[in-house]
């Protein structure tokens, strides 16, 4: 168990829907379900990995914890304080201490600043007197490995893409927050900028004590950077662990999947057949019970009466998965205490 003074980040049932209209009137005609119940903690120090297939919703997630999307329900609580709510925190406050950076890098720049205005534009905005701005911009520039001097004023397009890149993370930290919410940070740049920036935000977390999450469809840039792992499938968390345990002893049939699924030069580790075959189900539209069940070789009848609560099945570590077969008295044949072995007939005749 984790003790409250080690959790920086508390998020409870955390919901979004986004509405679909349509008609004359553009009436609400149905829902995207993006992110539905997710629940996870963030220890102070670490870095917790969140990755799935595109559109299960870590994106979105990470919005919601920036307030850059408003939560249709759910609370999030930061150092011990409950955000936006009455005697909590204000999101102004929350984002002093929790910044993000985006995954593309030249979008989220604007092209009419120049690098210093970029950077001290936030503590400006917090009051940070704009001399004392400036210096801060320049300070952070020269701990992203980029010279102030050649670059203050410089602006967005006559950077490459590692080097804009830099400049976001510089401005994520020019407010000197305590939480980084990093979404896909190096997925569009070439394999050796993208180590250089890996190795930055290593010694950044290190120098400057902070505290990431780490979004990513790169399972080996995960494993390396992270201490925990949350895996998101179709709006729900399926699975979170240490990450030496999710990669050793994958428990839920996705994680496994989708480990299964990652590049390597062994050729002792290719398969002959795809891992997962076929398309996550409609988020409009999401089937009963636990939602990966149309697409798991494991499911049985219950898989789609009863949706799965996160378990704790490995008593030695704070590794919890969501599926009926390490459930004690789920009702499917492999769970625990289940006298009658699972039966690949019946499996079949399940799916």
């Amino acid at each position: 168990m984790t003790a409250a003074a080690d959790i920086l980040l508390d998020v409870r049932n955390l919901k979004r829907y986004f509405p679909i209209r349509g008609g004359l009137l553009q009436r609400q005609v149905a829902t995207v379900q993006a992110v539905d119940d997710v629940s996870f903690v963030v220890r102070k120090g670490e870095t917790l990995g969140i990755v799935g297939e595109s559109g299960c919703g870590k994106s979105t997630t990470a919005r919601l914890l920036m307030h850059l999307l408003k939560l249709d329900s759910g609370t999030i609580t930061f150092d011990g304080q409950a955000v936006d709510a009455p005697g909590g925190m204000s999101v102004r406050e929350l984002r002093r201490n929790l910044q993000m950076v985006f995954q593309d890098s030249y979008s989220s720049l604007n092209p009419r600043c120049t690098i210093e205005s970029t950077i001290a534009y936030g503590p400006s905005v917090h009051g940070v007197p704009p001399a004392e701005a400036r210096r801060r911009a320049r300070d952070i520039l020269g701990k992203v490995g980029l010279e102030p001097d050649l670059f203050v004023q410089r602006y967005p397009h006559e950077l490459s893409g590692g080097q804009r890149q830099r400049i976001n993370i510089a401005r994520a930290l020019a407010l000197e927050p305590r939480l980084i919410v990093l979404d896909e940070p190096v997925s569009a740049l070439d394999k050796s900028v993208e180590a250089q920036v890996l190795n930055l935000l290593v010694d950044l977390k290190t120098d400057l004590a902070l505290t990431y999450i780490f979004i990513s469809h790169d399972l080996n840039v995960v494993q390396y950077l992270s201490d925990r792992v949350l895996v998101m499938y179709l709006g729900k968390v399926v699975e979170i662990g240490p990450v030496e345990a999710i990669y050793r002893q994958p428990q839920h049939p996705y994680t496994r999947a989708l480990l299964s699924a990652m590049p390597s030069m062994d050729p002792d580790r290719r398969v002959d057949q795809p891992p997962l075959t076929g398309d996550p189900p409609n988020p409009i539209n999401p089937p009963p019970g636990c939602r990966f069940h149309t697409r798991c070789a494991h499911a049985e009848a219950c898989c789609a009466l009863s949706e799965p609560p996160l378990y704790n099945n490995v008593a030695t570590t704070d590794h919890h998965t969501a599926c009926h077969m390490l459930i004690p008295g789920s009702g499917h044949s492999a769970a625990p205490g289940t006298a009658t072995p699972p039966s690949p007939a019946k499996r079949e005749h399940a799916r």
